[in-house]
């Protein structure tokens, strides 16, 4: 395969991992997408290195190789938080305030829709529905639940995990 391409989050055992998982994909027609989930599920998200070394290593183009990674969104092309936060957009949880609780965690955390802390503790996503239309407005950490959520309990569930 490639030299190693500098990644800090990549280190060196885990890049013999990668080789192992395009090897043994490698004759596998289509492929690609099992190899990013692969890939993925070991460094925690797809930096440009090792697109470039799963689009060398299955012999794709890199466009190809990325136009897939950045259409489907399971895949991250950003450093994801240990705590992954996901805030219902849905038409319930927009009209029971949901935008404050965004505004309030931006201001308190300096954390936006689609970003990850500097320090990866968090990162916020936004989805359309979580199905809990009843305890709107609604906000899931990681697989817990947080319903009628207001902005003045922002700072002490997030206190909850490190």
């Amino acid at each position: 395969m490639l030299d190693n391409l500098q990644c800090s989050d990549i280190y060196e055992d885990m890049w013999a991992a990668i080789d192992k998982i395009i090897t043994d994909n490698k004759a596998v027609p289509g492929a690609l997408i099992t190899v990013l989930r692969e890939c993925q599920n070991l460094v925690g998200y797809l930096p440009v290195e090792l697109l470039t070394r799963i689009g060398t290593g299955l012999n794709l183009p890199l466009s190809e190789v990325y136009s897939v990674a950045s259409f489907y969104s399971v895949f991250s092309l950003k450093p994801k938080g240990r705590h992954v936060i996901k805030v219902c957009l849905g038409t319930a949880c927009y009209v029971k305030g949901i935008k404050e609780v965004l505004s309030c965690i931006d201001r308190e955390y300096r954390l936006k829709e689609g970003d990850t802390t500097k320090d990866r503790r968090f990162s916020l996503e936004s989805v359309r529905c979580l199905g809990s239309c009843g305890l709107a407005p609604v906000m899931v950490i990681d697989n817990d639940i947080y319903g009628h959520i207001k902005s003045d309990k922002i700072k002490e569930i997030f206190e909850k995990y490190k």
